[in-house]
């Protein structure tokens, strides 16, 4: 025991850079495989749970690659709960240096079993709509705390100002607002189309070229918002806000491209399961530039032959 608590780091240092990376990635894998699962309709290739049969915790030959597909996304789950473990152990020891990271490990980290019983009750209830998109959006916020996690790992430690103007700010939030408006209508959208995850889940009845259409609408609100994010960070050089505004507009583009394809060429399973992993990538990304609105306190300078002079000297 000694030997693993003299093993954890006490500041932040390279594993723990390392292991943020991994757990954010992990969780956009998540979303590929668990779309991987609706899109092959492979949502009850384990039709029970935790167990993926009656008589067998992991998927048999005659399950076929659906229950392949499914067994293989749980899989990814125990991988989760690994790097959840591992991400808290790397700042267990920074509770008083570092409580922000100690506190996003710890909240990320009970994100990863409520997520595995969500899905559990999703296979339970034979792919439910709306439960099913319930755990599409604990994913999203599990995306958005490891991503937050990830970016104060880099972070300098201690008080933290805003860096950049009052306007430019509120645009940011409202375009996080309307990211995610955009996310949960396209989980309606979803629910009205051919991917249900098994063949006789029942969708929504909802009209779906009349959903398409409300769910474009916040989403060509949450582009042009973000050009003029990307043209109002040009003289911001307090944050690396401007790189990532141009990182999530690229990744917008390549969104509204996919969604354009993918709605004129009936809903292929591939492009909708890239659309599922740039949802995912886009609610990163924005939270990284929320995150960028603000900037490490610098401390003020001290006027010589001033009392805080004296003492310093």
């Amino acid at each position: 025991m000694k030997r693993i608590i003299a093993w954890l780091p006490d500041r932040v240092e390279r594993r723990t850079r390392v292991v943020a990376w991994l757990y954010l990635a992990a969780q956009v894998l998540l979303v590929t495989t668990g779309g991987a699962v609706r899109l092959t309709g492979s949502g009850l290739g384990c039709p029970t749970w935790p167990k993926c049969t009656a008589d067998s915790i992991v998927n048999t030959p005659e399950m076929g690659i659906h229950g392949v597909i499914e067994f293989g996304n749980r899989m990814l789950g125990g991988v989760l709960a690994i790097l959840a473990i591992l991400a808290f152990l790397m700042v267990v020891k920074l509770l008083r240096t570092r409580r922000d990271l100690f506190w996003l490990a710890f909240a990320a980290g009970l994100g990863v079993p409520f997520q595995a019983v969500l899905g559990g009750i999703t296979v339970l209830i034979k792919l439910t709509w709306w439960v099913v998109g319930l755990h599409f959006i604990t994913s999203i916020v599990l995306v958005a705390l490891t991503t937050v996690f990830l970016v104060r790992v880099y972070a300098v430690p201690g008080p933290r100002v805003r860096a950049v103007p009052g306007w430019y700010a509120v645009t940011a939030y409202v375009t996080s607002v309307f990211v995610g408006i955009t996310i949960v209508l396209g989980i309606v959208t979803t629910g009205t189309g051919p991917h249900a995850g098994d063949p006789n889940t029942p969708r929504t009845g909802l009209n779906p070229e009349l959903i398409e259409h409300v769910h474009s609408f916040p989403a060509y609100a949450t582009f042009a918002l973000t050009l003029v994010l990307v043209v109002g960070a040009w003289r911001i050089t307090a944050t690396p806000v401007h790189r990532l505004t141009l990182l999530l507009l690229g990744v917008e583009l390549v969104q509204i491209a996919v969604g354009l394809i993918q709605s004129n060429t009936g809903l292929p399973g591939i492009l909708v399961g890239i659309h599922m992993t740039l949802a995912a990538t886009l609610a990163s990304v924005m939270t990284a530039v929320v995150m960028s609105l603000t900037a490490a306190r610098r401390p003020e300078p001290v006027e010589t032959g001033s009392a805080a002079d004296v003492v310093a000297a």
